[in-house]
């Protein structure tokens, strides 16, 4: 009977522990990622003024006959 509560403890502990640490990845850790989620992907590898100059271009020809 103790080792199952052993058993459930670890698991209770485990178990906070990977949730407190997600928590505290997602408001505490910034990584040179550069977006909110922290994973490091793609994201943070966004060239903002490439994309504005694609949006103008595409405007342009969808706005001249």
């Amino acid at each position: 009977m103790i080792l199952q509560y052993l058993i459930i403890a670890l698991l209770f502990v485990a178990a906070t522990f990977y949730v407190g640490r997600i928590f505290w990845r997602a408001f505490f850790v910034k990584t040179a990622g550069g977006c909110a989620k922290g994973c490091g992907g793609a994201c943070g590898t966004l060239d903002v003024d490439r994309l504005q100059r694609t949006i103008e271009t595409a405007a342009a020809r969808t706005a001249a006959p």
